[in-house]
């Protein structure tokens, strides 16, 4: 019988994870489920709890939910630690798409100046979280949701001696579906070959019963046929664009193929004030009214406009396949291990894996086709220096961070934003405390 710790388990997404546990009991029996967050998620951590537990309840299985504010007493010999945790909540998030489009960036929550943001809020607590791990469950695999995935992993991985750590994302899973809702096909007929970085991930074939229909669904996508995400704007691709390619983009490389025309929807919703994160906030609202009525024992369907949809499929997918050793193909963040031919060895990668007890085993996919293979060198590289300046909290390094990110290219523009977003985060970037004390006085001096 399994353990489950999640971390930010008050979070809107946690009945998907619920949902995911119960339909799979018998090849994954959890025991226990904790649910864990901190004070001021207390409030949505007693919701969701109450929810699970009315979940359970109906679905007549034996999983004992647990709801905690303290982190240590729940990870004592956990099995499995999801985290998923949005360190400094909505507001936060309102803040990195908000600063950024104000001086005519693309403010996102994972791309950009937003997403280093909150790669730098978020790494140092998921350090604190692997050193309680190693104390507590030493046998644990965590499982990160925590955006940005792929940062926080080349981090975990670059500057920790933890090694059961994988970063997981809920696009390729999405793109495997949409696909198949495309062809008018059961999903588990489909699946892709994926390779590239954390809403950098590229499809490099798909196959229908094992047999390859890449260029078959390329044609439609280049018809016009709709594959994006609730957050993202559905532009769509043109035919010549994606014969070039020789791939499939995930949705987010919008931002970085599309970036005049996605950066014009990013000022328009700034301007009207429905960022992506006023959105969400909204949407949770009526979400937590819904799953506070003590007569609702179910995810309701309005969770898939929060932009989860299939998050419990990849989170217990993935748990299962480690807990069975399945041996089947998934899709997560990894060590690289020569799988993609055009990044060094000891990156992390979001890539097709083989999983199975001992975790991931990337597949190997060579060379990237040669349009893909700059993009992703030039984010690998930002998201190494993204790292380097979340652990070393130095100003300069997070200036260089900023500056190369494919979203921003302005020395000049990264120094305004960095410094109003190290003011406005301050209380969540303990690393940065010298750094945001020199930027106040600096701006003191000024004005």
């Amino acid at each position: 019988m399994a353990k489950v710790v999640a971390i930010g388990g008050g979070s809107s997404y946690t009945p998907e994870l619920v949902e995911g546990l119960i339909k799979r009991q018998d090849k994954f029996p959890v025991q226990e489920l904790w649910l864990v967050d901190v004070e001021p998620g207390k409030e949505k951590l007693d919701v969701i709890a109450g929810l699970a537990r009315r979940m359970v309840e109906k679905a007549r299985v034996d999983i004992k939910v647990h709801a905690t504010l303290d982190r240590r007493k729940a990870l004592r010999d956990a099995d499995f630690v999801i985290t998923q945790l949005r360190v400094g909540q909505i507001a936060a998030r309102v803040q990195d798409e908000s600063i950024p489009a104000r001086h005519g960036l693309i403010g996102q929550e994972t791309n950009g100046a937003g997403g280093l943001f909150k790669g730098l809020r978020t790494i140092p607590v998921i350090f604190s979280i692997i050193e309680d791990c190693k104390e507590l469950c030493p046998q644990a695999w965590i499982i990160n949701f925590a955006n940005p995935a792929g940062m926080i992993t080349e981090a975990v991985f670059r500057y920790t001696d933890w090694r059961k750590f994988i970063g997981l994302c809920n696009v390729p899973i999405n793109m495997e579906r949409s696909i198949a809702q495309l062809l008018g096909v059961d999903p588990q007929r489909v699946r892709m070959d994926f390779a590239g970085l954390n809403h950098m991930v590229f499809g490099l074939d798909v196959y229908l019963d094992g047999v390859s229909i890449m260029t078959e669904v390329l044609a439609k996508l280049g018809q016009g046929q709709s594959m994006t995400m609730q957050n993202i704007q559905d532009i769509p691709w043109t035919p010549g664009f994606l014969k070039g390619l020789e791939a499939i983009p995930c949705p987010y490389l919008r931002y970085y193929f599309q970036k005049d025309e996605m950066l014009a929807h990013t000022l328009e919703e700034h301007q009207q004030g429905r960022t992506r994160g006023q959105q969400v906030r909204a949407i949770e609202k009526d979400l937590f009214t819904q799953y506070a009525d003590p007569s609702l024992a179910e995810k309701p369907p309005q969770l898939e406009q929060r932009g989860g949809a299939y998050y419990s499929d990849a989170a217990c997918n993935l748990m299962t396949s480690i807990y069975t050793d399945a041996g089947d193909v998934q899709v997560v963040n990894t060590i690289n291990d020569g799988a993609i031919s055009d990044l060094p060895q000891d990156v992390v990668v979001e890539i097709s894996c083989v999983i199975g007890r001992e975790g991931p085993r990337p597949l190997t996919m060579g060379h990237l086709p040669l349009a893909c293979r700059g993009i992703v060198q030039e984010m690998k590289a930002y998201e190494l220096l993204a790292c380097r300046a979340a652990v070393s909290g130095e100003y300069e390094h997070a200036l260089v961070a900023m500056a190369v990110n494919p979203l921003v290219q302005s020395e000049k523009k990264a120094a305004v934003v960095l410094e109003e977003m190290l003011l406005a985060h301050r209380e969540h970037l303990p690393q940065f405390q010298d750094a945001i004390r020199g930027v106040s006085q600096r701006h003191e001096i000024n004005s």
